[in-house]
């Protein structure tokens, strides 16, 4: 049962974060790792302590070295989106959206050994450290299926005011859920799993990515309309909104170097500096690669990892750029690049 719901207004701050330093970002390409066919991608996740990446590729999650790019294999999965691999207990946990199902497999022999089943258009998936459980987004139906990782069952469902996209955990019993349609936060208890908060993102359109700040307790939340906002963790209160590139998708912080990052289909990189809990500065928009929209980063070398494809004109007329151009059949791949800082 869902407890009363606390509404707060989260009135927009005014937009900063241009020409207020004298650091800029650079972006280097190491290498391109070629995945080919299915045309289709998702998310991707690393796995700090084991330096592995996974990567969701339609039909299943490639598994590559986070160092090397080798190719360890693949993991089979119909209709892959979000997945977390947890080296502590050696499992990982995928999205099916084909099968409706949270596919659980071993880390070492990358083979199935559990399905548990979920609901219709299966997204996101985060893990929560404090619970020990997985969470798996549910866009259509509004939800959320929750796994506990130690006996590999379903604990529950949770219904959310509108349709997730992203999510964020902040290892102290709290998820925050980007919901999509309405441009608010959710923020669910991750013991209970009541909602303890809903929390109206004013300006923000389409809310996508999000990542998380434990230690400052701030949301950073990626918006289609090229804003990224930053929220308050404790109140839900707008402190901070900065300019970001055209067709954000991921968003990640890395708390090492104090970097917030949104991934842009247009093929940048937005860098942002967390100078403190409410000074952010833009650094720069450096290439990556048209569609990389979707983007990892690996806190200890502060490595970023993004997915793309080489794109085909074909429609010269059109005006959406999901109609004007297509992609090249089997041209999918992983870009691992690092981050210069000049000042």
């Amino acid at each position: 049962m869902m407890k009363t719901l606390l509404f707060v207004c989260a009135l927009a701050a005014p937009l900063t974060g241009i020409g207020a330093t004298s650091e800029s970002a650079r972006l280097s390409v190491e290498k391109q790792i070629a995945l080919g066919a299915p045309d289709h991608w998702d998310y991707l996740s690393v796995d700090a302590a084991a330096q592995r990446l996974y990567v969701s590729h339609g039909t299943s999650i490639e598994v590559l070295d986070a160092i090397s790019g080798k190719n360890y294999g693949k993991v089979e999965v119909a209709g892959a989106n979000g997945v977390v691999a947890l080296s502590g207990i050696n499992k990982g946990y995928a999205g099916s959206r084909t099968g409706k199902e949270v596919v659980i497999f071993d880390l070492k022999s990358l083979k199935a050994i559990k399905t548990l089943p979920a609901d219709e258009d299966t997204d996101a998936v985060v893990y929560d450290p404090k619970s020990a459980r997985v969470f798996v987004m549910q866009g259509d139906p509004h939800s959320i299926t929750v796994v506990e990782t130690q006996r590999d069952t379903v604990a529950g469902t949770v219904k959310l005011d509108g349709q997730p996209e992203f999510a964020a955990a902040d290892g102290e019993g709290h998820l925050f859920v980007n919901i999509v349609d309405k441009s608010e936060l959710q923020r669910i208890n991750t013991a209970t799993l009541a909602s303890e908060a809903i929390w109206p993102i004013s300006g923000c359109e389409r809310p996508h990515g999000a990542a998380l700040d434990s230690k400052l307790k701030r949301i950073f939340v990626g918006c289609v309309n090229q804003i990224l906002y930053v929220v308050d963790a404790v109140n839900g209160s707008v402190v901070a909104r900065v300019p970001i590139g055209k067709g954000s998708d991921a968003i990640a912080f890395d708390p090492v170097r104090q970097l917030v990052f949104s991934s842009n289909g247009e093929g940048t990189v937005t860098v942002v500096k967390e100078r403190s809990a409410s000074d952010y500065v833009v650094l720069g928009n450096p290439a990556t690669a048209a569609t990389a929209r979707t983007m990892a980063v690996e806190p200890g070398s502060g490595r970023l990892y993004f997915t793309a494809a080489n794109q085909a004109l074909a429609d010269p007329v059109a005006t959406d750029p999901r109609k004007k151009f297509r992609i090249e059949p089997g041209s999918v791949r992983v870009l691992f690049a690092t981050l210069q800082l000049n000042p």
